[in-house]
This record gives structure tokens, sequence and C-alpha cells, in this order.
């Protein structure tokens, strides 16, 4: 199943509209009988429906002439929620300044802003908080390694 996920995040990469836009990821899922074709993409200056839709056309063409999805599926195309984790650099590169929320390895939970990403990891301004004290900030440098899981958290301000 690997191959046929590779081959398929090459045609998706050959379908994006220009070098802004990338993969995040590509899923197949069996559901209900059919397999659920799920693709991620997305762009360094945000992304839109019309291009989600472009793609997925473009996407199920070449899928179809190329005769790569044996049985039938559905095919979805959209951006990353909110809600979903931060899993490639160039993702943490477009969230600079924004807030993030960082499990670790270690099992230990951090909240900061974002400040520098480079090609091992990333640099956080990190509120610290300690009973009876006011609170400071502090640089906090993290490998990519020891990040779990990484959640932009949406500001309404």
């Amino acid at each position: 199943m690997s191959e046929l996920k590779q081959a398929i995040e090459e045609i998706v990469e050959k379908h994006l509209p220009d070098e802004s836009h990338f993969v995040v990821e590509v899923n197949l899922v069996p559901k209900s009988g059919k397999t659920v074709l799920s693709i991620l993409i997305d762009a360094d200056q945000g992304l839109n429906v019309q291009t989600c839709a472009n793609v997925s056309r473009a996407v199920a063409e070449e899928l179809e002439a190329k005769e790569l999805m044996s049985e039938a599926y559905i095919l979805e195309v959209s951006s990353p929620g909110v809600d979903y984790p931060l899993s490639s650099r160039r993702q943490f590169q477009k969230n600079i300044g924004r807030e993030l929320k960082v499990l670790l390895t270690s099992g230990q939970e951090l909240k900061g802003k974002l400040l520098e990403v480079d090609t091992t990891g990333v640099k956080m301004l990190v509120k610290k908080k300690e009973k009876g004290k006011k609170a400071t900030e502090e640089e906090v440098v993290l490998s990519f390694e020891e990040m779990k899981k990484t959640i932009v958290q949406v500001s309404f301000k």
C-alpha cells in the first residue's frame, strides 16, 4: 500500500498550482466496503476551496487514466483543520509568530509563541509560571524528535 500512497503523492504534487503549495498527507482508509483516499494539502500563504477542487479533479482524472485504484473509492482533498497537528517543517515555518501547544515525548506540555524554525527543530517563547511568583518568559529550543504533537492555538483577539 505504501507504493500506491507514494504514487498518489507524486500525482498530487504534479497537480499543485505552484511551489507555495505542498502535500501534508495522503491516507488510504477502508470504510464501508470502499477505500477513502484522503489528501491533505496546504500552502505557505493559505489555501482556498477552488485549489482543493482543482487538485481533486486533476488527481481523479489521472488516477482513472492510470487505473491505480482497482476498486471503488471516495476522494477527499482538503486542508488540515485548525486542530490538525503540525507534521512538516514547512507547516511550522508557515506558523512562525503564532501560539502553539506542544506535547513532548516526555509527556510535558508547553505553550508558547513560535519564534524560529530550522532543519532540526524550533525555538519558542514559553511562559513559565511558578506558584507564588510572577510569570516569566523563556526561549526554549526543541528538536522535532522530542515533539510528539503540536497544535496551533486559535486566538480570537
